[in-house]
């Protein structure tokens, strides 16, 4: 029986544009994307570098790119958060049937912009739907490390077993189910999170 179910944001509640940074950063004359850039971008992402240290990186190495230019790149993967969804977890939240937790990959530039285009009141509304709300650059460690998950469990006394995870990304989902969590890995181009309970009723 679920008990507990934890949510993804990007793809899962607000929509990405996945392809949109490195496009626009390759645009700006960056020749390609290192695998030192990817490293350095999820040690980001684990709050492990401060912004001002993150942007001064990529200014340094190519400094015919501007701050603002830069973090207007970095962010161009953010999308709009459409109202049926926020209606749906407050609705689910409202019904205190399960236990909510927020567990989303994300860095401080990231989320500032998620605000900035939710507006303030929207944000507040979707962080109070949750029992508790993850966000990887504040707890430290990133999808799909397993001691996320088990940071999770630990945290708030969770049996596996009792959770789903929800997430878009399949790497994420393979390594929540091979630590016992049931997951859904959702299709953001086919499929909507506010239709989970049809298209994982057999777990509920």
């Amino acid at each position: 029986m679920i008990k507990t179910i934890i949510f993804d944001f990007g793809d899962v509640f607000i929509n990405l544009d996945k392809p949109a940074t490195e496009r626009e950063l390759l645009k700006l004359g960056l020749p390609k994307i290192t695998d030192e850039m990817y490293q350095y971008a999820f040690q980001y992402e684990k709050g492990l570098i401060s912004t001002e240290d993150f942007t001064a990186y990529y200014c340094e190495l190519f400094p015919e790119i501007s701050k603002l230019a830069l973090e207007n790149a970095w962010n161009a993967i953010i999308l709009d958060f459409p109202d049926h969804r926020l209606k749906f977890i407050e609705s689910l939240s409202s019904s205190k049937t399960y236990q909510l937790i927020l567990l989303s990959n994300t860095n401080e530039l990231h989320i500032k912009k998620v605000i900035k285009n939710m507006g303030i009141d929207r944000y507040k509304r979707f962080q109070n739907c949750f029992d508790k709300f993850y966000l990887s650059h504040e707890i430290h460690c990133r999808k799909p490390d397993s001691e996320i998950y088990k940071y999770v469990i630990e945290k708030n006394n969770l049996v596996a077993q009792e959770c789903l995870f929800i997430d878009d990304t399949i790497e994420n989902t393979v390594a929540a189910s091979s630590i016992g969590l049931y997951s859904w890995n959702n299709n953001p181009a086919t499929e909507d999170v506010v239709n989970l309970f049809t298209i994982k009723k057999e777990l509920f």
